[in-house]
């Protein structure tokens, strides 16, 4: 294909595999029907909508969209006791849902979590998952089946609150149940865990926008209607009113001396204070008889004894038949019960409890989600009064209380920072216009020595004539991700090294039409570790062989190397590489490895060189003698350009100028005074400050624009002191 149409496949955007709804349910609020709309186009969807704004009649409007369509019935899958539910408010909008007990005819069925094996043994059209946070456990055999189950069905609708911004592993378990992506996929591309801590992912600088708006194709997140361009005043809730009790409790030798701050002694300060804080609480409850009460326990002990404290009192707990808990969570619904006590695990998800505007918890965990879902059974569209949540604590739990409270702000900060990043591009999807595109550009400083482009390599490449250039050298990306900018035209921008060499290739094949015959091409490189997480094993690629054999495949011949020693304490310090740290000596030495050189590899293209390069006394035998070794260890790794004016502040990695040693070898080596050099990727005018300094004429391509305008300036200063050197 076209280099331009190869950019665009880049693009990381899912096409639509829907249809254009029929009409859709009266019922449905006007954002409710964009984002309805916008989700039977997709075909496979998530709705990420905060509590209130009405999940339940947008996903039961998309599946009677789709039955209609085809004719052919939707599976929606619930938490326990939101089936119910869920066939009441169906009922309320003139859809009929049933419970799934094998029918065959097409209709919309809806079964709990618990009983979907027996459901996929039928087929289905189409699949909903409500509540579908369940993907969180993303190692979790719930998790792997539902994946597994649905890879065939060919409507998806993920429905769930606002996702936590920072919990990409659930994101990534959403997409990959759609088909969009894999999990493992779209942490790669996206993410990156820093050395030493392999278990924490994070936002690759460079990488944000791009990740917000590759999810914005695919996912809506609205907290609120103006999220996304509507009216969303009759959302704003009265707000929450959080009451903090502390009470005493006895002590335990040293433990009560200070706060509890590892898991093991909170969850001892948990039990030792039961008794203190569910009397505190019942007092509370018995004091508002009048209210319905919603209570939620952390521990089984809890539940039992503020059952016996709280008169007509009923405890929901895991051990009860999925029959008694949809009967007891109804009874609360309906308001037959008054106060309903267990834990956010078995009822916090799904239902809607409005009617109830007082909230105890006696017990916390450390999950906000937790906290954040239950009391959201509450607080959420069509509470009229301020929901009042009193939490229970001992003084030694302060810990619990302080993590709960960091982490609901966090959320709320990256809430709205995602949904800021995703706005532009979700409003563009909901409305069907055209998507967000790229910013591109090009531009040239030239003088009588130099040329230097901003722009995408290859494209500046085709503008150079045939056979006009001496010598080429240049550090390419080394196949990593998001490295320097977030451009398509990024060769570091590749989602896997296969992808990498095909971008490649166009460079290669530009290189070999411009280089005199017989004239060489040197890059500098080196081979790269693997991950458990992207290629599944913890090992090397031959990611230089991959370029020598791309360099041969348009005919170059594989010309000369030589290899750049590098300290390996060095580069264990700074990447705290398995393979390199001591400790896996005494551990588990068959994972030890040696440390990684450099490489600097030379190719040929066929013909004779006309005119030849000569040397003279330029090149006595000793130095000679020191270029011809096959290991250069006296390279000053230190002895680069200043790169820090060039840093920006989303980078994502420091940027690694090639050595100026080596390059100065190179062109020394290879060149005659005043042939004319080139480096696709100019960085910050490494190769072109050495170039110029030495006599010879430079032609660079530079995609960044902090590095195109430093390279600029750096090789500018370059040609001035060359000149004044002359004279």
């Amino acid at each position: 294909m076209q280099y331009d149409e190869f950019i665009a496949t880049k693009k990381k955007t899912e096409l639509a595999t829907g249809h254009n709804p029929n009409v859709l349910n009266e019922h449905l609020f006007d954002f409710q029907h964009a984002i309805v709309t916008w989700a039977c186009r997709r075909g496979r969807a998530a709705i990420f909508a905060d509590t209130g704004l009405g999940k339940t009649l947008m996903q039961l409007s998309w599946a009677d969209d789709v039955l209609k369509h085809t004719n052919q019935s939707v599976l929606i899958l619930a938490p326990l006791a939101v089936s119910d539910q869920t066939i009441r408010q169906g009922q309320t909008f003139g859809i009929e849902i049933q419970k799934f007990a094998g029918q065959t005819e097409p209709g919309i069925y809806i079964t709990n979590y618990e009983r979907m094996d027996d459901a996929f043994e039928h087929e289905w059209i189409g699949v909903v998952l409500d509540e579908s946070s369940i993907l969180k456990a993303h190692d979790g055999k719930t998790r792997t089946r539902l994946i597994e189950n649905c890879q065939g069905i060919p409507y998806r609708l993920s429905c769930t609150a606002t996702p936590s911004p920072n919990d990409f592993e659930e994101l990534g378990n959403q997409c990959e149940f759609l088909g969009i992506m894999t999990r493992v996929e779209m942490l790669a591309t996206y993410f990156v865990n820093d050395a030493g801590d392999t278990g924490t992912w994070r936002l690759k600088g460079w990488g944000a926008s791009k990740f917000w708006e590759w999810m914005g194709s695919w996912a809506v997140v609205v907290r609120n209607p103006s999220d996304i361009g509507f009216d969303g005043s009759k959302y704003n809730l009265p707000e929450p009113i959080y009451k903090e009790h502390v009470v005493d409790c006895e002590s335990d030798g040293d433990l009560f001396s200070k706060q509890a701050m590892t898991l093991t002694e909170r969850r001892k300060a948990q039990r030792l204070s039961i008794e203190a804080r569910c009397k505190k609480l019942a007092e509370i409850v018995n004091n508002e008889p009048d209210e319905p009460w919603l209570i939620w326990t952390h521990l089984n002990d809890e539940a039992e004894l503020l059952q016996s404290l709280i008169p007509n009192s009923i405890n929901v707990q895991g051990s009860d038949k999925p029959e008694t808990k949809t009967k007891h969570m109804l009874a609360f619904s309906d308001g037959s019960l008054k106060c309903l006590i267990s834990k956010p695990s078995i009822c916090g998800y799904g239902m809607n409890w409005q009617h109830c505007a007082r909230i105890g918890f006696v017990g916390l965990s450390d999950s906000f989600e937790k906290f954040y879902q239950a009391v959201r059974r509450c607080y959420r569209f069509g509470q009229s009064r301020n929901v009042h949540v009193h939490m229970i604590t001992a003084q030694s739990e302060g810990q619990v209380l302080a993590n709960i409270k960091r982490k609901e702000k966090q959320h709320h900060q990256m809430s709205e920072s995602m949904i800021e990043h995703m706005r532009d591009i979700m409003n563009n999807e909901l409305k069907g216009t055209t998507t967000i595109t790229e910013t591109y550009r090009e531009d040239v400083v030239t003088h009588d020595r130099y040329t230097i482009h901003l722009g995408d390599c290859v494209k500046i490449a085709k503008t150079i004539p045939d056979e006009s250039i001496d010598y080429s050298v240049f550090s390419p990306p080394f196949a990593d991700l998001f490295v320097y900018s977030n451009s398509d035209h990024d060769m570091g921008n590749c989602k896997d090294d296969n992808e990498f060499i095909d971008q490649m290739a166009y460079l290669i094949d530009e290189l070999y039409r411009i280089i005199k015959p017989g004239r060489n091409v040197s890059f500098h490189c080196m081979n790269l570790p693997t991950t458990k997480m992207r290629q599944g094993f913890i090992g090397l690629r031959d990611f230089r062989g991959d370029l020598i054999r791309a360099f041969q495949k348009v005919g170059f011949i594989y010309h000369s190397e030589v290899c750049i020693w590098k300290d390996p304490v060095v580069a264990m310090q700074r990447t705290k590489a398995l393979g390199l740290l001591h400790k896996t000596i005494r551990e588990n030495s068959s994972m030890s490895r040696n440390g990684l050189p450099d490489y600097v590899v030379t190719m040929r293209k066929p013909g004779e060189a006309d005119p030849r390069v000569k040397h003279g006394e330029d090149l006595p035998v000793h130095l000679w003698q020191k270029y011809a070794s096959p290991i250069w260890d006296d390279i000053n790794q230190s002895r680069t350009l200043n790169k820090l004016p060039a840093r920006g502040e989303n980078d994502e990695k420091h940027m690694c100028p090639l050595q100026l040693d080596v390059i100065e070898r190179c062109i020394h080596l290879w060149t005659n005074p005043n042939d004319l050099v080139f480096s696709p990727f100019t960085g910050i005018g490494s190769e072109g400050v050495c170039a110029v300094k030495m006599g010879r004429r430079f032609v660079g391509a530079e995609l960044k624009p902090q590095y195109w305008e430093l390279a600029c300036a750096n090789i500018s200063d370059a040609t001035n002191a060359q000149q004044k050197d002359l004279f």
